[in-house]
């Protein structure tokens, strides 16, 4: 993993936009403000990264970041690798970020990477559940008794009051939804699903967590086949300004 994007949620309209990029590569840091973060009216720069043309480097993860790292002296450290899917002797701090989106409950970043074709030219993305805690208590016992390799399918949430993108996951017999895809995801999985078809978009349970927090509780991942001339990431909004 060399580069996640950093979105950014504006509290009052609900929306999102991708507002830094954060790589690693030969040992450095860097950090460069998008310019989705000029079409937000609310956003504020962090911390001391004030210029949004200026690109910051480091040899060591910046704060902001590093804080959403758990620390390796936690008790429930090797469990929380083991949610993630992670190999602690593969370890890589971007990995563990593009897996759980960086997230925290005070304030409203999430980190995610780019795709990138797979040496097979497939699609392939790793992602958790969303919004488990939220369904009904006979939708979190479903997620509960979902199994590694079994199929989930997508469903289109148009009338989400937040998000008209939004995409819920829905076992197949009998029917019960399971969750969402992560917001930053829907517009591209469903730009993947009119491109080559919904039979060739599959998510797939990788593995449930019954012992960890609702949002590291199912692990999925979607494949689909790589379609001609599709450019994930590529919109104004994800532009460097630096």
């Amino acid at each position: 993993m060399k580069a996640l994007f950093v979105a950014w949620q504006d509290m009052k309209n609900r929306s999102w936009a991708p507002v830094g990029r954060l790589t690693h590569e030969d040992g450095v840091y860097r950090f460069v403000y998008t310019r989705g973060a000029e079409t937000m009216p609310d956003f504020r720069p962090f911390g001391v990264m004030q210029d949004l043309h200026s690109a910051y480097k480091s040899e060591k993860l910046f704060p902001l970041f590093a804080n959403r790292i758990l620390a390796k002296n936690r008790p429930e450290y090797g469990d929380y690798l083991k949610w993630l899917g992670l190999n602690e002797a593969r370890y890589d701090e971007l990995e563990e970020l593009a897996r759980t989106g960086g997230l925290r409950a005070t304030d409203s970043l999430e980190l995610f990477p780019c795709p990138e074709p797979t040496t097979g030219k497939n699609y392939e993305v790793y992602f958790f559940c969303r919004g488990l805690r939220h369904l009904h208590t006979e939708n979190q016992e479903r997620a509960q008794q979902l199994k590694p390799g079994e199929r989930l399918y997508l469903m289109q949430d148009l009338q989400n009051p937040h998000d008209p993108m939004a995409l819920l996951m829905r076992t197949v017999e009998p029917i019960t939804l399971v969750g969402y895809a992560p917001r930053y995801y829907s517009a591209e999985f469903t730009q993947l699903i009119k491109s080559t078809g919904p039979d060739q978009v599959k998510v797939t349970v990788e593995q449930v967590n019954l012992n960890a927090p609702a949002q590291y509780r199912v692990l999925c991942k979607l494949t689909s086949p790589w379609p001609m001339n599709f450019s994930p990431c590529t919109t104004k909004e994800f532009e460097a300004l630096a």
